[in-house]
């Protein structure tokens, strides 16, 4: 089975890790985006003009706050600054903790939510991915988060994520296709890869290969909000 563009972009990143061994025999990737630990979730914005606006939440691991990165470069700070200035009354809540794996965030999910919030985007399964952790519960924690939000009336965008190949062509194949086949069945606006452009290279990332350096959380922006955007039009237009 060959790997697509996407899957061998996280070849040349992870490729050269080393496996160590595991409970059970399973190998584990001695590398991880559990590069720092859990730091609380915060909004990108706490003024009290910024608490009266309906909120979008990121809800991810370290990719979405900032490891390695000023607060103010991360991808949701970005996007906040993206909205200021297109004039869009939004606040944006940065919900990334380092580290995190979809049964993480299932577990804060309510948390996230707190507040007038209208749209979610969800940024999660590098860790399971990195962890070897079976498919079937990544798919049932996202379908979780994304069920529950839309119980609430929220907006998902849900991204796509790889995993690194040292668990076969198999497993690689059928993580790729969860974040799809959850898109298509809950119908959320799907973001086929969140690294998309930037993984693998090293102009776009920081010293550890994995975390995007600022300009390369600039590029994710751009593709963030290429699904954002016209959520907002609509929203505007139904006001």
């Amino acid at each position: 089975m060959k790997l697509t563009v996407m899957a061998r972009i996280l070849r040349s990143l992870l490729v050269a890790l080393p496996l160590a061994g595991a409970a059970c025999g399973q190998p584990e990737p001695s590398r991880s985006f559990a590069a720092a630990p859990p730091a609380a979730a915060e909004p990108v914005a706490e003024s009290s003009a910024a608490a009266a606006r309906p909120r979008i939440v990121f809800l991810g691991d370290s990719l979405t706050a900032g490891l390695g990165l000023p607060r103010a470069q991360s991808v949701p700070s970005l996007i906040q600054e993206r909205l200021d200035a297109e004039g869009y009354a939004y606040e944006v809540v940065n919900a990334g903790v380092s580290g995190d794996t979809s049964a993480g965030g299932l577990r804060r999910l309510d948390w996230a939510l707190d507040g007038h919030v209208e749209i979610l985007v969800v940024e999660l399964g590098a860790n399971d991915g990195l962890r070897g952790l079976p498919v079937a519960e990544l798919k049932k924690n996202l379908g979780e988060i994304v069920a529950r939000a839309r119980q609430r009336g929220i907006d998902v965008i849900l991204t796509g994520m790889e995993a690194p190949p040292n668990y076969g062509p198999l497993y690689t194949a059928e993580f790729r296709r969860v974040f799809r086949e959850l898109a298509d069945e809950r119908d959320v606006v799907f973001v086929p890869f969140f690294l998309e452009g930037v993984a693998g290279v090293s102009a776009l990332n920081n010293a550890d290969g994995i975390h995007p350096n600022a300009e390369g959380a600039r590029m994710i922006e751009r593709i963030i909000w290429g699904a954002l955007e016209p959520m907002l039009s609509r929203a505007a237009e139904t006001r």
